[in-house]
Formats: structure tokens, sequence, C-alpha cells
């Protein structure tokens, strides 16, 4: 079995003196994470954990290396250094489809669903059973998996649209099935990039309201640029900057370092 890394990270990016988190009590270890394209580092020697059913909320100005970071761990970009490790998994030397096997589910920040499937399709299509041509031949709507996406559709608010075409939706309501898309495959990590971004501001709250119950069961990584969402969801923040990691900490303690606000809090 492969042995856990001990988790490092440099005590220049913590603020308020929190400790670090233990390999016993982490879900994700990046440590020492380089990623190079063509010379230029966009992740720069960073390394950072992720506890069990934590929400995460990753900032920084733009180029701060925060899209990379969700690449990086979900297999879509590469490290030149370092290693990814989820639950003693190192993810580094998998390809994309074992990662998501592995637990982690990834949302862009464009919804990404069926426009011409209904709600309740996209769903279903989602569900690990239905991805194989063989599997899907077999494919049926067992008890279980109505169950599981009548459960899902009621968390992500849309049980009175399981038959709407899903390109009638509001904007909002695309992300949130997309996210539901995600959460059928029961995924332990959940890494999103700006899943409130166009929403209305009834939107935006009842996304942070999704997503703190979320996280009641699941890890998750949030990318965000509104400060106002990052307050109602973040336990902890980390910020970015030149593909490096400035600070760490709660939303009270990263805003009032004077790093962030030079870099990014100040503009």
């Amino acid at each position: 079995m492969t042995q856990p890394l001990h988790a490092t990270v440099s005590a220049s990016g913590f603020t308020g003196g929190d400790a670090v988190s233990t390999t016993q009590d982490s879900m994700l270890y990046i440590d020492n994470v380089t990623v190079s394209f063509d010379g230029f580092k966009a992740v720069d020697a960073l390394s950072l954990t992720i506890d069990e059913r934590e929400l995460r909320v990753v900032i920084g100005p733009n180029g701060a290396g925060k899209t990379t970071l969700l690449d990086l761990i979900c297999g879509k970009t590469r490290a030149s250094a370092g290693s990814v490790r989820f639950r003693g998994v190192e993810l580094t030397r998998l390809p994309e489809f074992q990662i998501v096997r592995a637990g982690v589910g990834r949302k862009f920040q464009t919804p990404s669903i069926y426009e011409d499937l209904s709600v309740q399709e996209n769903l279903e299509i989602s569900i690990p059973q239905a991805h194989s041509i063989r599997r899907s031949l077999f494919f049926r709507r067992t008890p279980a998996i109505r169950e599981q996406i009548d459960a899902v559709a009621e968390q992500i608010r849309l049980s009175a649209h399981l038959r709407t075409k899903a390109g009638r939706l509001s904007h909002g309501q695309k992300q949130w099935l997309e996210i539901g898309m995600l959460l059928v495959q029961n995924p332990d990590l959940l890494l999103l990039d700006e899943p409130a971004a166009g929403m209305s501001p009834k939107e935006r709250e009842q996304t942070a309201e999704l997503l703190r119950t979320i996280a009641l069961g699941k890890s998750l990584v949030v990318i965000e640029h509104d400060m106002d969402f990052v307050k109602a969801i973040a336990q902890r923040v980390t910020v970015l900057h030149q593909g490096r990691l400035l600070a760490e900490g709660t939303i009270d303690q990263v805003q009032a370092d004077p790093r962030v606000i030079e870099v990014y809090l100040g503009h």
C-alpha cells in the first residue's frame, strides 16, 4: 500500500497560526507541486491539504493559478514536479477517467449539460452504470435509481423540473443541474469553478445553501471571485498569487492580511 506523504505547507502561507492538518484527518495532499508551461510556472512549489468534509474556497487575482490547480487535481493538466495524493492514491500517475472513478468530480465554469434532454435524463446519463455503451444497453430505471434521481433533484431544487428540457432552465438552474450530474456519481471530492457566476442574488443565496449542505458529507474545493459568496460558504480560504500560496485561514484572517489586501482585495 502506498504510504501517505506528510503534509508540508510553508509557514508563510498561513495566517492566524493555525496548525497544519495531519495526514490522518485530510483527504487530499498537494505536496510541493509545480506546473510549467514553456518555462512559465502557472503553479509554483504549491503545497496544501484538504480535509474530509471541508468546504475550501480558493481566491486570488487573474493568473494566480486557481483553475490550473483544479486542472491538476482532476488530471486535465500534469504536474512538472511534486505529488497529488487523494486518500493515499497518487493522482499524477492516473488518467482523468481513473481519477473520476477514485472519487473526484469536476464542474467547469460554463455549464456542460445536454440541453435537448430533460433534467431527469441529464441526471440518469450521469449515473456510472450508464456510462459505457455495453452497460447502457442494459441500463434500467430501477427503484433505487429513481430514488437516487429524486433525492438529487430535490437537493438541487429541480424536483419540479424533472421533465423540463435542460435548455429551458435559467442560468442558475443549469449550474445546479451540472452539480446534480456530479452528485449522482457520488464523488467524495467536488471541484467547482465559479459555481455562482452569472446568477441572480437569490440564486447565489440558494447555491450557497446547497454547497453548505453538500459539505456535510463531502469535501469541496471552490474557486470564486465574489467575496460576499465566499463569506457565505467558506470554512477555510486559500489565497494564490503568481502560482504560489500567499495566505490561508478563515475569511476574517485572509481579509485582514496586508499581503492579500495589496495583491487582491485592494483592487
